[in-house]
């Protein structure tokens, strides 16, 4: 079971919802009974970690200074 990410447009309320992954396509409604549509999910680094920007990479934040950033 997976736990996925719905936003109701009628209702504007995001809500989530655990499912079998062979089901992650399938029609869900909102707990007021409308159409729902699957949102991507948004991830955060717990507090106290080491964020990604700061992990050593050498060369920048683009892990060689590829963007063009100048860090």
């Amino acid at each position: 079971m997976a736990i996925y990410e719905y936003y109701c447009p009628t209702c504007r309320e995001r809500f989530e919802q655990r499912r079998p992954m062979s089901e992650a396509g399938a029609a869900v409604q909102c707990p007021q009974g409308h159409r729902a549509e699957r949102t991507v999910s948004v991830f955060a680094a717990p507090r106290g970690g080491t964020a990604i920007a700061e992990a050593p990479m050498g060369g920048g934040c683009c892990g060689g200074g590829a963007c063009g950033c100048s860090n």
